[in-house]
């Protein structure tokens, strides 16, 4: 679907958003990514199990983390708790990031190039699934695919343009990554919000034009 290039913000404004939303929230937010990193980290430390064990996680948290960011730009309010959130969508989590995980794989046996337009394509499939709890895996993927036809270039522009903050994250001994990374998460969660805005402002526009 193409968009009114006025409804689609360009990178630096989502990265500004991202600061201004943050601001009064760094604590919250630096304190989230940490618990969420450390609950991730843990089944590394268990013998055999452990992989199991970090994808039966990784979903449903996941899912919790980015609850909490779109709260953070929307304005809403959100306690620690809505990190396990994507626990009340187990099975729908588990079988989503088990999809993207295989879809990813099979393109990267192709190529390498192939894997990492896979992995873009299905970016949106948390957020998704975050707006729309009723929906089954495999239409979230689909539709994370709908939305970032037109938008994968853009996201790794965005991606990229933390570059130079992660490098200076390193010289300070990685202390800055405590504040990069939700940084980072508030920025991917305008990205995703500016998009479904957009599609949702798009489709608008094309009723009222049917009508």
């Amino acid at each position: 679907m193409q968009f009114d290039n006025q409804s689609i913000r360009p990178n630096s404004d989502l990265r500004r958003s991202a600061r201004e939303q943050l601001k009064g929230n760094w604590g919250t937010a630096i304190l989230l990514c940490l618990i969420f990193s450390m609950i991730c980290s843990l089944p590394s430390a268990i013998p055999y199990l452990g992989p199991i064990i970090g994808i039966l996680l990784a979903g449903p948290l996941t899912l919790g983390l980015y609850k909490c960011f779109l709260k953070l730009i929307r304005h809403e309010p959100f306690i620690f708790e809505n990190l396990f959130d994507g626990f009340k969508n187990f099975s729908t989590t588990l079988v989503a990031q088990l999809l993207v995980i295989l879809f990813v794989f099979l393109w990267s046996l192709l190529l390498i190039i192939p894997g990492i337009i896979a992995s873009y394509r299905y970016f949106m499939v948390f957020y998704i699934i975050n707006d729309n709890p009723e929906i089954s895996a495999m239409e979230a993927l689909n539709k994370s695919k709908e939305m970032m036809i037109g938008f994968k270039w853009k996201l790794f522009c965005l991606q990229l343009s933390f570059i130079g903050w992660s490098l200076l994250a390193i010289l300070s001994l990685c202390i800055g990554y405590l504040w990069l990374i939700p940084y980072i998460y508030a920025s991917f969660a305008n990205f995703y919000e500016n998009i479904k805005n957009a599609e949702l402002t798009e489709n608008s526009s094309t009723e009222f034009i049917k009508m």
